[in-house]
């Protein structure tokens, strides 16, 4: 079973920055890309970045492009999104996702993928 638990949101205030983290277990994490999206207050659920199962390929929203940075651990099961020079409008629940499809180029959609975690809260104070 695939299990997914985000962690590292809080409270920042305008231009702070935040290091958010999302552990997978159930399968062998390597063979998947991983995702997060975010969900603002009255918004729909919407895709921030990805990355391929080895690392070598970023993908980003262009709210987020050359602030956020996602990287990822494959010897830890652990995804990560670095976030700096954050801004109010980025306030949201944020979600770590995965697919299902092992080896297997992603998009941005969030039908595309199978596996959520909880998500945790980003606060960004003007």
């Amino acid at each position: 079973q695939v299990q997914l638990v985000e962690s590292g949101g809080g409270l920042v205030q305008a231009g702070g920055s935040l290091r958010l983290s999302c552990a997978a277990s159930g399968r062998t994490f390597s063979m998947y890309y991983m995702a997060w999206f975010r969900q603002a207050p009255g918004k729909e659920r919407e895709f921030v970045a990805r990355i391929s199962w080895g690392g070598g390929h970023t993908y980003y929203a262009d709210s987020v492009k050359d602030r956020f940075t996602i990287s990822r651990d494959n010897a830890k099961n652990t995804v990560y999104l670095q976030m700096n020079s954050l801004k109010p409008e980025d306030t949201a629940v944020y979600y770590c996702a995965a697919p299902s499809i092992q080896y297997h180029h992603m998009g941005g959609q969030r039908t595309e993928y199978d596996y959520w975690g909880q998500g945790t809260q980003v606060t960004v104070s003007s």
